[in-house]
């Protein structure tokens, strides 16, 4: 592959405590590996459900490929991620405190050419967190910004 593709959550580490990762394949049509390559993906608002002992991926938006037919695939469509089945139950099992969810934090292409999904076991931070969160980065703004 020439090119990084690396689509992230921006918002994630924001709104959420990071608590565990995982790398999961996705299941995607062809339009929608296309679109992938060419970076027209948003993880903004897309979260993980369980259904059936699966994990999919909802209201992940990859945009429709621009030189797509009639086969064109559903922009918001529920996307099935590939994980074993010990990975599964390991999650299901977090997840059953209150307060714990399942987000993406980053999309990507490995080197073999395949989309990857990275999500994370989260727990929501309230406003005093995420006060706490703007002045450590503004903090070690101004230290680089000494540093120089």
């Amino acid at each position: 592959m020439a090119e990084d593709i690396k689509i992230r959550n921006k918002k994630a580490s924001f709104e959420y405590f990071l608590l565990e990762k995982f790398i999961c394949g996705i299941c995607l049509t062809g339009t929608e590996i296309k679109s992938i390559r060419e970076g027209k993906a948003n993880l903004v608002d897309s979260y993980c459900l369980f259904n059936n002992n699966e994990l999919f991926v909802k209201s992940l938006h990859i945009s429709e490929y621009t030189f797509g037919t009639s086969y064109n695939h559903d922009p918001k469509r529920d996307r099935k991620l590939l994980l074993n089945k010990r990975e599964l139950r390991k999650i299901q099992n977090k997840i059953k405190d209150q307060g714990i969810t399942i987000i993406p934090t980053l999309l990507f292409v490995n080197e073999k050419g395949l989309a990857k999904l990275e999500i994370a076991i989260a727990k929501g931070k309230k406003l005093y967190d995420k006060r706490e969160t703007l002045k450590q980065k503004d903090t070690q703004r101004e230290i680089d910004r000494k540093s120089f």
